[in-house]
C-alpha cells in the first residue's frame, strides 16, 4: 500500500502504534513499514497544501491511499488490453518501477516491479 501524508513523522508513529516496524526511512520524509511478514506500507510526505487552503484545485491534493500490486519483472510484464493503463512503468526515487492502471470502477492501482541495476 502507498500513502501520501502531510506529516511523515505522525503517520509513521500511527502505524508503529498498530504494530508496524520501520524497515527504512529516507532523507526526504518517506519510508516503508511492515507488520510481521504481511504487506508493507510505503508512506511519502507531500508538501502540497491541504484542501482547506484557498488555492485552486487543492482538493485533489489531499493525502491518498493506493494499493500496490507486485509484478516480478516490468520488462516482461504484458498488460491485457482489457486493463486501462494510466501511466507506463517509470523509475521511482526509491528503487522500483511503477505503472498505474484503472479498474472498471475507476479506482487507480499501482503495479510495482523491482528496478534493474
Amino acid at each position: 500500500m502507498f500513502l501520501t501524508t502531510h506529516n511523515w513523522g505522525k503517520a509513521a508513529k500511527f502505524f508503529q502504534a498498530l504494530g508496524y516496524e520501520l524497515e527504512f526511512a529516507t532523507d526526504h520524509n518517506s519510508g516503508r513499514l511492515r507488520n510481521g511478514d504481511g504487506p508493507s506500507v510505503c508512506i511519502a510526505e507531500s508538501r502540497e497544501p491541504r484542501a482547506e487552503s484557498r488555492e485552486p484545485r487543492a482538493e485533489s491534493r489531499e493525502p491518498q491511499t493506493r494499493i500496490m500490486l507486485k509484478v516480478p519483472d516490468a520488462d516482461e510484464f504484458r498488460l491485457d488490453p482489457v486493463v486501462e493503463m494510466v501511466t507506463p512503468f517509470e523509475d521511482t526515487h526509491y528503487g522500483a518501477k511503477e505503472m498505474t492502471v484503472r479498474d472498471p470502477d475507476g479506482r487507480l492501482w499501482s503495479l510495482q516491479a523491482p528496478a534493474k541495476n
